[in-house]
């Protein structure tokens, strides 16, 4: 990335790599995907996650803790691979990685926290 990114270039730039990662790994992609850069963590919701037939398991308090494990299993099998893509695209090291899934609305949410300001950084003119 070079010199001209700007905030909003680098968040879309994550969405859309994120998107190709779901559809890739996953087998299919979110609905939508946002990306926010806020100090050092990168938060990324994704509407649509799940499928009809989760949702309809989820409606159990043990099919809902099945999804949500088998959810959290499939990330984290790609874990490694979606840090180095957060990584290739800021330049920063992902210091941690949080992640759950909301069987109700079927949102998820990722955050990646970095080892440095990136928004700070973006908004100085920083080259990543």
């Amino acid at each position: 990335m070079g010199s001209g990114a700007t905030k909003g270039s680098v968040e879309d730039q994550i969405s859309r790599a994120l998107t190709r990662w779901e559809k890739e790994y996953l087998g299919r992609g979110s609905i939508l995907v946002k990306t926010d850069i806020l100090r050092n963590m990168v938060i990324v919701t994704l509407k649509g996650v799940l499928t009809p037939a989760e949702h309809k398991l989820a409606q159990t308090h043990e099919g809902l803790l099945s999804v949500k494990k088998i959810r959290s299993d499939l990330i984290e099998s790609g874990r490694h691979e979606l840090e180095r893509i957060v990584k290739e695209i800021t330049g920063e090291d992902v210091v941690s990685f949080h992640t759950d899934v909301s069987t109700r609305t079927g949102e998820r949410i990722m955050i990646f926290v970095l080892g440095d300001n990136l928004e700070k950084k973006l908004l100085d003119g920083e080259k990543l």
